[in-house]
């Protein structure tokens, strides 16, 4: 008591009591001041923090980004209950203190609907697509979620994507693939007991060549010891492909745009360092392809279907990724191209030309290589001999071939040429081995090709850089004439028989159809071809 009454004693005489009266008001304003810095500073971490911004999963929606800055040393996790749709990894220096910097990190949020617009958060990148995942919940009192000072552990979520064309799930952690029931698990990992069913075929929407694909259950949230979790019998050190051979494989146009590009897409990321599962597996395609598949994986491919082991592996991805049009990549969705792509090819089979014949009127020795595909069953030429002729005497060079399995060997007689010739079919997708600036030369049937024309073939061929020509035959020029009357549905009105269905179109107009080009008329084409190979 005696030191204080001496305090006031120095600090009354220290002061006039008006001064007294100015400094306490000081003060009181100063100690608020600094309560209310520390309110606002640490008033995030004090309480709990619930963020969960709603988005519709219509194309061009807006993305929202929410800025944190994370200080060393902070153990502001606990409580909070945050909706992911991003892998969220929190990165050490190896020591038991994360790094003084702070950290300026851009997460996407999702709904808590199983379908929403997602943003993938990879090194800073985000990308926009539809994707399927579950919410991520964090919250304060699981040893198992957290690390040291409260910060959570390594969280790795599967994101299940929806596209144009396609579906496809990546999935990282514990992965165990039970190929007996189709299922494929991830195990250990804080995600909500969540699951999608996925055929591994790039055509979503097409039911029939789906029908022929085999269905897979991708599950996450589970435990060891939950009911049908099995334990691992044959580990993998790689991540894996799992796709499937059904749909429409076998079909060389099919082979390309809905596996072979693809597939390129998916894997090409691991340079080799992948194992393919195949699910509906087709040995006479794994065959004609093997020198594809050799070259994107180092390892033989796994029959998952009639496996007995669960394979456990640190990441799969169920099903590949495409472009929505045929035979295309499109670089500004993509870190890869069709002229990569095409490169990929010519290192894959030692393809030697790179590109198509220059001609100058000084060189009048060189002489284009044309090659005239031709057909046993349908849609053939029934004057390939005529069409021979006529092309030497422009200068040409011909080459008279049929494709078949041995993709070796028609790429390299395609690489060769300089045009190429044929009637709409799966053959044309053998441009992929034409040089650059060599030419497409595209025969239309009568029936109402011209939107099949252009979405699987010419449109394509741009992005191969080729150059591309189209002939449409004339009704004299059709075999059909020779099966229909003139007046028939099936000559005068092809858009009748369209509305049948695609079955009854593609019963007259691809299996009933052959060719007779008017030798003079088609001259004209060809002349053409000689003209741009000038350019």
């Amino acid at each position: 008591m005696g030191e204080k009454i001496m305090y006031d004693t120095i600090f009354a005489r220290s002061f006039s009591r008006y001064d007294q009266k100015k400094l306490g008001y000081g003060a009181f304003l100063a100690c608020f001041l600094i309560a209310l810095s520390f309110s606002t500073v640490f008033k995030p971490y004090l309480g709990p923090l619930t963020v969960n911004k709603r988005l519709s999963i219509n194309d061009g929606l807006k993305m929202v980004r929410a800025n944190d800055t994370i200080s060393s040393n902070a153990t502001f996790f606990s409580n909070v209950v945050i909706s992911f749709n991003a892998t969220v990894e929190m990165v050490s220096d190896g020591s038991s203190n994360m790094s003084s910097t702070s950290r300026n990190d851009t997460i996407g949020f999702s709904t808590s609907s199983s379908k929403t617009l997602g943003f993938n958060y990879t090194n800073g990148v985000i990308r926009n697509d539809t994707r399927l995942m579950p919410v991520l919940e964090i919250n304060n009192g699981s040893s198992s979620q957290q690390g040291q000072g409260g910060v959570p552990e390594k969280i790795i979520e599967p994101i299940c994507n929806i596209e144009g064309r396609t579906e496809f799930c990546e999935m990282n952690g514990d992965i165990r693939i039970n190929g007996k029931s189709s299922t494929v698990l991830q195990v250990g990992m804080m995600t909500e007991n969540s699951s999608w069913i996925i055929g591994p075929y790039a055509r979503k929407g097409d039911r029939e060549a789906l029908s022929q694909v085999t269905k897979w259950r991708v599950k996450t949230g589970v435990k060891d010891g939950d009911n049908g979790v099995h334990q691992c019998n044959r580990y993998h050190g790689v991540p894996a492909v799992v796709f499937s051979l059904g749909g429409y494989a076998g079909n060389n146009f099919h082979d390309y745009t809905d596996i072979i590009i693809p597939l390129y897409l998916t894997s090409r990321q691991f340079n080799g360092e992948v194992k393919f599962l195949i699910t509906n597996k087709n040995p006479w395609w794994i065959n004609k392809f093997k020198t594809i598949l050799r070259n994107l994986s180092h390892y033989d491919p796994i029959d998952i279907d009639n496996e007995q082991q669960v394979h456990c592996l640190p990441t799969v991805i169920i099903g590949l990724k495409r472009d929505p049009k045929e035979l295309t990549i499109d670089p500004s969705r993509s870190p890869h191209s069709m002229k990569e792509f095409r490169q990929f090819l010519r290192t894959t089979y030692s393809l030697k030309k790179t590109t198509a014949v220059k001609l100058t009127n000084n060189n009048r020795r060189k002489r284009p290589r044309l090659l005239i595909l031709s057909r046993k069953k349908t849609r053939a030429f029934t004057n390939t001999k005529a069409i021979a002729t006529m092309a030497r005497t422009l200068g040409y060079k011909v080459i008279i071939a049929e494709t078949d399995s041995n993709v070796a060997k028609v790429a390299e007689t395609i690489n060769a040429c300089d045009v190429m010739m044929g009637v709409h079919g799966a053959g044309l997708t053998n441009m992929v081995f034409l040089p650059n600036n060599a030419i497409l030369i595209q025969i239309l049937p009568i029936g109402g090709f011209e939107w099949l024309a252009r979405t699987d073939f010419e449109e394509p061929s741009k992005d191969m850089n080729l150059r591309y020509l189209e002939y449409k035959i004339k009704t004299e020029e059709s075999t059909l004439i020779q099966q229909y009357p003139p007046h028939h549905e099936v000559i005068r009105n092809p858009g009748a028989i369209a509305k049948q269905g695609w079955n009854a179109f593609k019963a007259v107009y691809l299996q009933q159809q052959n060719v007779k080009l008017d030798i003079h008329r088609f001259r004209l084409i060809l002349s053409r071809a000689i003209e741009l190979l000038h350019e």
